[in-house]
């Protein structure tokens, strides 16, 4: 008795799904968003995952485990559909491409291990560097210098493969065969690093990251400093040394599948109607501004205008643009200096702590690159790289720098742009950038007689850090 297998045709199911899934109004989602890709000049579909499990749940599980298999057969999906509702963009476009967003798991970057190779996954991280945008070979086109026959070859991975031989039957030429590069396809290409986010560091962890290679459509959307959740496939890449020997370890890397940069503000928070019933009830309470000011810190005794001040500092201002594009931030920044041992770390760690975007760093430990962004050179490719600092991940959130006084004074003068306008300009190696650091610093000194003295002016309390000359002792 023979044993029937079964042939599931994801193709075709996955057609069905864009053809017939309908949202909570009764709107054909993905068939509308497919008749409105010509008119956008899209070529890539993006897709909620979670419309895939309540759609079909089995197949939902198959592209998660076999992504690689099925990948290609979700995107001559899309072809299908196309065909019927735009014939002519179709037969123009050919390669179109499936995206998933908002996977049901995000898996944390401490956590990739070699179970998840070959799966499709998701991470959520900060990206700290970006390359330039290549172009990658996809389909070469080579001649063959002696007959002059055109041989069409499909590239996979990095490396470029050559033909074997001429295709022509009566050439069957071995050897060099140029390279056409007008008649050869290539598709946009960029490598990114991501790296765990400061809040989700275990403490005394160095933070892991992990390489994103970004192609199509998805590349060049995002930038150094960026909160960003990444859908992929994990993928081994070989290791070598430095002499270009094979080493029997395997880096991961993602092969994006889709990256979606995260609401640059601070993170949503999900409120629920009884959470909105005590904040309504908390913001009639007359004396509201006196429990915002004690649930600081509330361990640490006294200290209530330092506590009004950092409350104020959290709630941040409203930053306005003039009308000649003049910013005016809306955020203040703080300086504690006091005596040793009057909690002035305490107060740091905190607040770094309770921020929605916190960084804590001692300015011991602080340079210029690490706090701003630097400009690396990668060591197999020798290209530069920019690298984001500690300012740039806490971009719309708070930097507590304690002991600012031990800072050299150049690496201190670094920050000086991020705290007047709120960007870090990086001109170094041939890149000219500007990132976004729209943070307040919390920062705390000790003065310079081991104690403050009221009867000497801040300047000479502070002898460490550059005061204005007219300052006088405080009241």
């Amino acid at each position: 008795m023979t044993e029937t297998v079964e042939v599931v045709d994801y193709r075709e199911r996955f057609v069905g799904f864009l053809k017939e899934f309908q949202d909570g109004k009764g709107v054909f989602k993905y068939r509308d968003a497919i008749s409105n890709m010509p008119s956008q000049g899209k070529t890539s579909l993006v897709v909620d995952f979670e419309d895939i499990i309540s759609f079909d749940p089995d197949l939902a599980k198959e592209i998660k485990e076999k992504p690689l298999e099925l990948m290609p057969k979700m995107n001559s999906a899309i072809y299908d559909v196309m065909r019927v509702e735009n014939m002519q963009y179709a037969s123009k476009i050919k390669n179109f491409r499936a995206r998933f967003r908002k996977l049901d798991e995000v898996v944390p970057l401490r956590s990739l291990k070699s179970a998840h190779m070959g799966k499709l996954i998701m991470v959520e991280g900060i990206i700290t560097r970006a390359s330039a945008v290549k172009q990658l070979l996809k389909t070469a086109v080579y001649q063959c210098p002696r007959c002059g026959e055109k041989i069409v070859l499909e590239q996979t991975g990095n490396m470029l493969i050559p033909p074997s031989q001429c295709t022509n039957q009566n050439c069957a030429r071995k050897g060099y065969f140029r390279l056409l590069p007008e008649e050869s396809v290539f598709v946009d290409w960029q490598l990114i690093s991501i790296q765990e986010k400061p809040e989700e560091l275990p403490p005394g962890q160095l933070p892991r990251s992990a390489e994103g290679i970004l192609q199509g459509d998805i590349v060049d959307v995002s930038r150094p400093g960026d909160r960003i959740s990444l859908v992929g496939i994990l993928q081994a890449k070989q290791e070598f040394t430095s002499r270009g020997f094979r080493l029997a370890t395997f880096s991961s890397g993602i092969d994006a599948n889709h990256l979606e940069v995260a609401e640059r503000g601070a993170e949503e928070v999900a409120i629920t109607p009884e959470d909105e019933k005590a904040i309504k009830k908390l913001a009639s309470d007359p004396n509201l501004y006196d429990k915002l000011i004690g649930s600081i810190a509330p361990s640490i005794y006294a200290y209530d205008e330092i506590k009004e001040a950092v409350a104020y500092q959290l709630a941040g201002g409203v930053t306005k643009t003039m009308p000649d594009g003049i910013k005016i931030r809306g955020d203040i920044n703080l300086l504690l200096v006091g005596d040793p041992g009057t909690a002035k770390s305490q107060l740091l760690q905190y607040v770094s702590r309770i921020a929605p975007r916190g960084v804590y760093t001692s300015g011991k430990g602080s340079t210029a690159a690490g706090l701003t962004a630097t400009v690396i050179r990668d060591k197999n490719t020798g290209e530069f790289f920019l690298e984001a600092g500690a300012l740039v991940i806490a971009d719309k959130g708070i930097a507590c720098i304690d002991e600012i006084d031990k800072m050299r004074p150049e690496d201190r003068s670094a920050i000086h742009e991020a705290m007047e306008q709120q960007t870090i300009s990086i001109a170094k190696a041939g890149i000219v950038v500007q990132l976004n650091a729209r943070t307040s610093i919390l920062a705390a000194a000790n003065p310079s007689f081991g104690r403050y003295v009221p009867q000497k002016t801040i300047s000479e309390n502070i002898n460490d850090l550059p005061v204005h000359p007219h300052s006088r002792p405080p009241s």
